[in-house]
């Protein structure tokens, strides 16, 4: 094992602690427990927005915490849900006295955890409401899942409603702005090579020189299926015809993101968004906005993920608005 850190046990906390050195205009990180929020939180009259999950998968979530994105972001250990407390504590620390947020990808320890913390803030007067993110149609049911897993399509639910609480959206125009995109984005990968955690030091999983895994997840979970290795437009081909399946477009205007894994050179991303684009026009569909890049990651992992929303005027315009975070700045 090969990387840049000192001790398995504290890449965490040697990651926030550079994190906030580098974005202290942005946001305050808050360690023991753990958890990042907006410099200026808590935003009176303004909905909370509060996301987490395992660390290893920068920039989510700590990344999107800013003007026009989340208020907060809980991170675990790297791929292990952050406990219920460092939850409370963020929820507390963004409420504005309008309600807070959870957006919690669909992983069974995520879920859980939010939920207590959730019944906590609850305890002590805060309304919290919780949406949680199922975009990924590889398979139905899965390591850490029961239904489908929450992938690359997180980040734009946390984009777009974000910029809807941020324009004074009460708590439940934002839960119906939430789970408008959930029910309206749709997302596949694919791994070259597996990723290796740093606790764990050695890599997740196997793969020979001419194998890729289908429909892999985000913590290297088994897809759909083994296969050997073949052209990018084939591998393309295979994630856009299983969203095109389950989405059942005849027509409209989509925003398309292709996502690296954390080690991918943009120049094949670009490539894999390329033939995308192709085959969504293809299928009647009018690619009117787009996002390239690694957003959601998996540590090294070699591969990417093809995620595709369906728009509307309204999703559009709230894509469109200002944001200023980290790893997403547009408009500022």
């Amino acid at each position: 094992m090969k990387k840049l850190i000192n001790d398995p046990a504290d890449v965490v906390p040697e990651t926030l602690k550079g994190f906030a050195a580098a974005f202290s205009d942005i946001v305050t990180v808050h360690l023991d427990p753990d958890y990042v929020v907006r410099a200026d939180a808590p935003k009176q009259g303004k909905v909370g927005l509060v996301s987490g999950g395992g660390s290893g998968h920068e920039p989510l979530h700590a990344g999107f915490v800013g003007l026009g994105m989340l208020d907060a972001a809980v991170p675990g250990a790297v791929f292990t849900s952050p406990t219920p407390d460092p939850i409370l504590e963020a929820t507390k620390a963004v409420d504005g006295g309008a309600g807070v947020l959870h957006i919690v990808k669909n992983y069974t320890g995520d879920v859980l955890n939010f939920e207590t913390a959730a019944e906590l803030a609850d305890m002590e007067g805060i309304t919290v409401k919780a949406v949680v993110v199922n975009d990924d149609v590889a398979v139905e049911d899965s390591t850490w899942t029961a239904g489908r897993r929450g992938v690359a399509g997180t980040v734009l639910v946390e984009k777009i409603v974000g910029a809807a609480a941020e324009r004074g959206d009460d708590l439940d125009a934002v839960v119906a702005v939430a789970e408008k995109v959930i029910g309206q984005v749709r997302s596949m990968g694919v791994a070259l090579t597996a990723c290796t955690v740093p606790h764990a030091g050695k890599p997740s999983f196997d793969l020979g020189e001419d194998e890729i895994e289908m429909g892999v997840g985000i913590h290297g979970e088994p897809g759909r299926s083994r296969q050997p290795l073949v052209s990018a437009n084939e591998i393309t081909d295979q994630l856009v015809d299983a969203i095109l399946h389950d989405m059942n477009l005849s027509g409209g205007q989509v925003l398309l993101f292709v996502n690296g894994m954390g080690g991918t050179p943009e120049s094949e991303l670009f490539i894999v968004y390329g033939h995308a684009r192709e085959r969504l026009e293809a299928a009647g569909l009018e690619v009117t906005r787009s996002l390239v890049g690694n957003y959601i990651t998996s540590l090294e992992m070699q591969g990417c993920s093809v995620t595709v929303l369906k728009l509307d005027d309204e999703l559009t315009e709230l894509w469109d608005a200002p944001v200023n975070t980290a790893a997403l700045r547009r408009g500022i």
